[in-house]
């Protein structure tokens, strides 16, 4: 990876993108919130950008190292960990597909009642969670935000391979 993003991402992570005026930025919740700015999918109001950015933090610490992970090591890893340590990242998932479905419970999306980057970027791994193994037929308010957020004109599933 240093051959390639050295010098473009800190943490030599994907995803990197080098903006048009050649200055690279890394991390996908920076990406989305950089393209997101003065559009409809990120709030205006300070406490509702606050909150975008509360559950973005929260994809990142708690939805993608118990979703995300677990997918991984259970469809696309040749060589995933022990079936105890796998069951543990699951266990973690299940937790912050648990906090989701307290909010969706009483909220059409995560923030202001519309469509924004927090929707975005929890949608991403929660739609292929059954890939990790995940049954979320016991959520039923998150599968109904899927169905909210796949009727968003430009959203595309991602398929298995990525």
């Amino acid at each position: 990876r240093e051959a390639v993003l050295g010098g473009l991402s800190p943490s030599l992570n994907v995803p990197t993108v080098v903006l048009e005026d050649g200055r690279p930025l890394g991390e996908s919740n920076a990406i989305l919130w950089y393209f997101a700015e003065g559009t409809r999918f990120l709030p205006t109001d300070s406490y509702e950008r606050a909150q975008v950015l509360q559950w973005m933090f929260f994809e990142q610490y708690k939805h993608e190292p118990g979703i995300a992970v677990v997918r991984f090591w259970v469809s696309i890893s040749e060589d995933p960990p022990p079936p105890a340590e796998i069951e543990a990242r699951r266990e973690a998932g299940r937790a912050a597909l648990a906090a989701m479905e307290r909010h969706l419970a009483a909220h059409e999306f995560f923030v202001g009642g519309r469509f924004t980057i927090a929707d975005i970027a929890l949608y991403a791994y929660t739609h292929v969670a059954p890939e990790g193994g995940f049954d979320l037929g016991a959520y039923p308010a998150v599968q109904e935000w899927l169905e909210r957020v796949e009727a968003q004109p430009g959203v595309e599933p991602m398929n298995k391979k990525h």
